[in-house]
């Protein structure tokens, strides 16, 4: 039943794919399924409502053009000519392998030469668009497997052009102009003037062209969408595909610095947009066609999951990849791709084929895109149910990967840290800076080889691999900080993490008090709450006391504000055991603190780590005390931790504390130390009130200095049972 006009009819599709994806997602169904069935049900086996095939059908290329273009984006020549031998090898050797054995299977279904040809190479390629878009979504699309995987599906689309070059070329082979050899003699000089021409422009052209667009960040994004689309066209119009061109659009803006803008602005387009190429998909779908071909189906289909994933298995590991890689890159070939119904429709029109064939491998597509859709969002569990087993595929030492990272030979670190995005790259940069001994881990290779350079001892690998800890001196290791802006990745890491049970603290990071009541639930010691966190140095910006100053002073003098670093050797004194006003002439004339302003501060007023001292004085004076304070603060360090200690001590019967409460012999200031809790026989008093009476056979836990904790090792007083300091883990 088709509708009125175009407008009407998308504006009903829209609002089936919102109610349908509402479904699909209340179902845990991922939405590339649920829009796919849209699709379908809006198509000529359902309520056959789509008319503009036309219209939907463009804005579903510009989707695909702004994806292709996005991924093109996040790599450079540099990384393209580093995947680029196991980009071909595996992309080559899926195609020959599916091809060969597909060819054989089709035969031994008894079908016909020509058919079996068809089918085979139908087998062959897999869905870039879908693909990218679930490596997206799983953030993995900048991990080693998923660079893999976009690097051999990219050499798939350049095979599937090769092959409907040839396919015409069979079509009209009475032609002598057209033969297959000319073709494809003329799409290889049509490749080198197409890249040739892009190389002159990355290098003499685009730069300049950016630099003069990007003063309006909306014409620098109407620049990014135009230039994937044209180039997606000049490929189309060349004989390529235009997601190659696509492709290539965003691969040649790759090494400038305005991608991560152009990226980040397109993200929302390219999710509407690709919106159209699956309910597109979907409606082109003729359910009548399938006949009764399941069981054929079936088998090819069972092939395409399994038998594709293998080679790439077989294929990485022999050149050095390790199983987990080969594994998650494998299942982006579990799948047959839109290039697979296209190719078929060019056969049936050709007349090498039948309407048969081509409802088989439609019904193949619509299986193999609809369980692979599943296998890549549940890729981390199939790892865990099917490892032991993957070990088939893994050298012995697969060196790609495992090559001088087993840093269990490292002296005991400080901190290892998981994730070196935003949020972790701050992180590292601050406890570099504090002379802390740091591990990272990150899969990304771009980013760990920049770390690398800068002599930040780094590790492959991703936080949902169990296999990663094996490399790690977690046991040496005083904290673990998890980085990871993906709560799932978060909470397997602490698992994994409590199970090993290692002595160093986890820290986590949560994006929401759901986030974080989880992770706190499954083992973390400490949630990280990055938001709420800078939200909070965000308001006591607001209302520190330079805000209540004047904005032009009305004598000679400067102000300025520093902040006292955590660790800074000047927390904890107080104002006039600083030499700001005798060696320098400048005074404090307020300090910020939480929030709080505290003005005209006296002497005695004890400075804290995060302080903000505004400082008075003449110009130059000033300058000279705000660099005196930094320098002191960059040569501090924090020995803190290292002199913490816990201890137990057991008090005797002839101790003379017995009857005396712990405010009586004013403990804290006496031994420099706390007591926490007391071993009283079977029970516990936690947190113990100063009136709390000290009796024979008690047990003190007591906390302070490791100093002030051996202090308390006295016979008169009693003998340590127990002591314990980060530096002793």
């Amino acid at each position: 039943m088709a509708l009125e006009n175009t407008f009407l009819e998308v504006t009903v599709i829209l609002l089936l794919a919102a109610l349908v994806g509402a479904i699909g997602s209340r179902l845990r169904q991922p939405l590339i399924v649920s829009f796919i069935a849209v699709g379908i049900l809006v198509g000529p086996s359902g309520l056959h409502l789509v008319a503009s095939h036309g219209q939907i059908e463009l804005l579903a290329e510009i989707g695909i053009a702004i994806l292709l273009f996005i991924v093109g984006l996040k790599l450079d020549l540099h990384l393209i000519r580093t995947m680029g031998s196991v980009a071909l090898a595996t992309g080559l050797g899926q195609v020959v392998f599916t091809s060969f054995f597909g060819f054989l299977i089709a035969l031994g279904l008894g079908m016909s030469v020509v058919s079996a040809a068809y089918t085979a190479v139908a087998l062959t390629f897999s869905s870039t668009v879908i693909i990218v878009k679930l490596l997206s979504d799983k953030r993995e699309i900048d991990s080693l497997h998923g660079r893999i995987a976009v690097g051999f599906l990219i050499v798939q689309d350049i095979m599937v052009i090769l092959a409907m070059i040839a396919l015409s070329a069979m079509g009209g082979a009475g032609d002598q102009h057209h033969s297959f050899l000319w073709e494809i003699l003329k799409a290889g000089a049509k490749g080198f003037v197409f890249l040739g021409g892009l190389l002159i422009l990355m290098r003499s052209v685009i730069p300049r062209m950016l630099d003069l667009l990007a003063r309006p960040p909306e014409l620098l994004v109407l620049f990014s969408i135009a230039w994937a689309v044209a180039l997606g066209a000049a490929g189309n119009a060349m004989g390529f595909s235009m997601e190659v061109g696509a492709f290539l659009a965003g691969v040649s803006l790759a090494s400038t610095h305005y991608r991560e803008a152009i990226g980040s602005r397109l993200v929302t387009l390219r999710d509407f947009l690709l919106l159209f190429f699956f309910i597109n998909l979907g409606s082109r779908l003729d359910l009548s066609m399938l006949g009764g071909q399941l069981a054929e189906a079936a088998v090819f289909s069972a092939f395409v999951l399994i038998g594709n994933p293998l080679i790439v298995m077989i294929i990485m590991g022999i050149m050095g990849y390790r199983r987990r890689t080969g594994f998650l890159a494998g299942l982006a070939v579990a799948q047959i791709s839109e290039f697979s119904l296209i190719l078929a429709s060019l056969g049936l029109n050709l007349g090498h084929i039948d309407k048969d064939t081509v409802g088989l491998i439609t019904l193949v597509g619509i299986i193999t895109i609809g369980l692979s859709t599943y296998m890549i969002i549940y890729s981390g569990y199939l790892y865990q149910t099917f490892s032991h087993w993957l070990s088939l595929f893994e050298r012995k030492d697969p060196y790609r990967e495992t090559s001088g990272q087993d840093l269990h030979s490292v002296e005991p670190v400080d901190v290892i840290l998981f994730g070196l995005g935003r949020y972790g790259t701050n992180i590292a940069h601050r406890l570099l800076e504090r002379g802390k001994s740091v591990i990272a881990v990150d899969f990304d290779p771009e980013i760990l080889a920049w770390w690398r350079q800068r002599g930040l001892r780094v590790l492959y690998g991703d936080a949902t691999d169990p296999e990663i800890l094996e490399h790690l001196p977690l046991h040496r290791a005083r904290w673990v900080v998890v980085a990871i802006p993906n709560l799932e990745a978060n909470v397997t890491l602490v698992k994994d993490l409590r199970q090993d049970r290692l002595g160093a603290r986890i820290v986590a990071t949560a994006f929401s008090p759901e986030e974080a009541e989880t992770l706190t639930r499954v083992g973390a010691d400490i949630v990280l709450r990055p938001f709420v966190d800078a939200a909070e140095q965000a308001v006591d910006s607001l209302t520190e006391a330079m805000r209540a100053l004047p904005d032009k002073m009305i004598w000679p003098s400067a102000l300025k504000e520093v902040r006292l670093r955590p660790g800074s050797v000047f927390s904890g004194k107080t104002i006039d055991q600083i030499p700001l006003r005798s060696e320098h002439g400048v005074s404090i004339l307020a300090v910020s603190r939480a929030g709080k302003s505290y003005f005209d501060p006296g002497p005695g007023f004890t400075l804290f780590p995060g302080d903000r001292l505004v400082l008075l004085g003449e110009r130059e004076n000033v300058e000279r005390a705000t660099n005196f304070i930094k320098t002191k603060d960059a040569v501090g360090t924090d020995n803190q931790m290292d002199e913490f200690a816990i201890g137990a001590v057991e008090v005797f019967v002839d101790s003379p504390w017995i009857d005396k409460t712990i405010g009586g012999l004013n403990f804290r200031n006496e031994f420099g130390a706390s007591i926490i809790s007391i071993r009283r026989g079977d029970a516990q008093i936690t947190a113990p009130s100063p009136q709390e009476v000290i009796k024979a056979g008690d047990v003190l836990i007591v906390a302070g200095s490791k100093k002030a904790v051996d202090d308390l090792v006295r016979p008169a007083a009693g003998r340590v049972v127990e002591t314990a300091s980060p530096a002793s883990r």
